[in-house]
């Protein structure tokens, strides 16, 4: 504004005078603590999913490089070691990247069940290195792949998993080894049972 416009804008706003402001209404629940409000939506949640038995807190974040590995007893040494160099081909792919733990839980659970319900030997999830780089460009540690690392173990389903190879993502995902199907099982039952010589 130039010095002219500014001399009219003062002069028309001379008589105005400010809105009167409505009180304010307290929208918390007299006797309510943050901490029992908390407790009180966790309770609700657990209810809400009374099925999925995965952790939903208390998992430590991990370093955005460290590597993913877990194996059951009974998976053959060969098996694990070709699912640690990605050849085994991810027949299925889980993005959790940037998701919010809760809803995480709840898409890895199912997708986990599907997976298996359908037969599916090995499949992917991505749950990324962590959320963006502090001040001093470094990369903060990763909460989504605590809980991955903590939930992967946790499913009967899931034989094995190893951090991913670089060309897959590295260590921002995983492959996953799942369970055998009675199908699966029958078929190579078969399969040796005709293969062998009396």
């Amino acid at each position: 504004m130039n010095e002219d416009e500014d001399i009219l804008f003062q002069q028309e706003m001379a008589g105005v005078k400010p809105l009167a402001r409505a009180e304010r209404v307290s929208l918390k629940r007299p006797g309510l603590s943050e901490d029992s409000a908390r407790a009180r939506r966790d309770a609700a949640a657990a209810q809400a999913d009374p099925v999925n038995p995965l952790a939903h807190e208390g998992i430590e974040p991990l370093d955005p490089w460290y590597v993913l590995e877990f194996k059951r007893p009974g998976v053959q040494n060969g098996v694990f070691r070709k699912l640690k160099q990605g050849r085994y081909e991810p027949e299925a792919r889980l993005n959790l990247h940037r998701m919010p733990v809760k809803q995480a839980r709840r898409e890895l659970y199912e997708f986990v069940a599907q997976a298996s319900e359908l037969g599916l030997r090995t499949v992917m999830v991505v749950h990324g290195k962590g959320e963006n780089s502090n001040a001093e460009g470094r990369r903060q540690a990763s909460v989504i792949k605590g809980f991955v690392n903590h939930w992967l173990a946790e499913l009967e389903a899931v034989q094995a998993f190893h951090s991913a190879q670089p060309r897959h993502g590295g260590t921002g995902a995983a492959y996953v080894l799942l369970r055998k199907g009675e199908e699966a099982k029958q078929r190579n039952r078969e399969r040796f049972r005709g293969e062998r010589k009396y």
